[in-house]
């Protein structure tokens, strides 16, 4: 079969296929699946291959230039990076919006613990997303209600995990697709890293992972790059100093929650923590970036899950790198070992990652 019926077949035995998913829980569950089903189909039908977005003679010139460097960087990631050679990152997607998902996380008021939702198929993750940021802000306003603080905030891709290759794979979308080069390369670098290992019980396991494979992919990516080295680093130098500013924040807050202290000492104790991140964001920015603003709305709008989340990020790098440092710095070897730990107990897994 070629052609529409072809398409109408695929689209028709995924529908098939998700319909158990479907029958899961109550109603919150199936209207929740349900919106996740219908807003993955119309991105992965939204998009085409990069050849017929370049063959159009009115395509944005920039979109064209990063359209051509993303395929370069997708080749490399396979060729050079190891990563998974399929469709993913081959096609193109313009959503008219500024996100491809709403990310809902939470966490108790005095507390670091992010809330985990359990999915049929991915496991279990610190996070629920939505296709509609009217629908993330009505699930953070029911988890306010039952004493939580939420964070709402849009994400620029994220990954099926390989599911959706049979459909095309994951799209390059217009919400990255004008990052600067080294921005890029992390991205694709990122996503298809997920597709490599992942561990269903453990967000920080999964993005720390994916995160160390992009910053080592794009230091070797940037090496024959000077120019876009130079610009690179001094974007990437900023974000580490946002990111040690809020590793030092989790650890004072850490220090206030685990004390003995009344819930209203706590209350005070998280207020003064987040007064202190703010003043010395505020001076950084003053004295060492000459008053750049590029994180002011983000840093603003942080909380205690916000803090929880970019922690699952970061938190585990260096024991990854050190890993694949261990490993030779041989890509394949060092997914066969990640795999390995990702299949392991939770706890066991994080003390062989985390030996030295």
């Amino acid at each position: 079969m070629t052609g529409r019926r072809a398409a109408w077949t695929r689209w028709t035995w995924l529908a098939l296929l998700a319909a158990p998913l479907l029958m899961l829980g109550g109603c919150a569950q199936l209207s929740y699946y349900g919106q996740s089903l219908s807003g993955h189909l119309s991105l992965v039908r939204a998009a085409k291959p990069v050849d017929e977005w370049l063959a159009q003679p009115d395509l944005d010139p920039e979109v064209r230039r990063q359209l051509m460097l993303s395929q370069s960087i997708r080749d490399y990631a396979s060729s050079a990076l190891k990563l998974p050679d399929n469709g993913s990152y081959r096609r193109y997607a313009d959503l008219k919006r500024g996100a491809a998902v709403w990310n809902v996380v939470a966490t108790p008021e005095l507390s670091l613990q992010l809330t985990t939702w359990c999915y049929p198929v991915m496991g279990c993750a610190g996070y629920r997303g939505y296709f509609s940021p009217d629908a993330a802000r009505e699930e953070a306003q029911s988890l306010r209600k039952e004493g939580l603080e939420p964070y709402v905030y849009g994400v620029p891709a994220y990954s099926s995990l390989g599911w959706s290759n049979w459909l095309g794979g994951d799209p390059l979308l217009n919400t990255f697709i004008r990052y600067p080069e080294g921005q890029l390369a992390r991205m694709i670098f990122h996503e298809l890293a997920h597709q490599v290992a992942y561990a269903s019980d453990d967000t920080a396991f999964n993005e720390s992972f994916a995160t160390a494979v992009e910053q080592i992919g794009v230091a070797r990516w940037m090496k024959d790059r000077p120019q876009a080295l130079r610009e690179d680093e001094l974007s990437r130098q900023r974000q580490d100093q946002v990111q040690a500013l809020l590793k030092a924040t989790r650890e004072q807050l850490q220090e206030v929650f685990r004390s003995t202290a009344s819930d209203d000492e706590k209350r005070a104790g998280k207020a003064a923590a987040f007064a202190k991140l703010r003043a010395d964001y505020a001076a950084m920015k003053r004295d060492q970036w000459g008053g750049d603003t590029r994180f002011d709305r983000w840093v603003a709008g942080l909380n205690t899950p916000a803090l929880a989340i970019q922690g699952s990020y970061t938190d585990l790098v260096p024991d990854f790198v050190r890993l694949f440092e261990r490993q030779g710095e041989d890509w394949e070897r060092f997914y066969a070992e990640v795999k390995r730990l990702a299949g392991l107990p939770k706890d066991e897994r994080r003390a062989q990652l985390t030996h030295r």
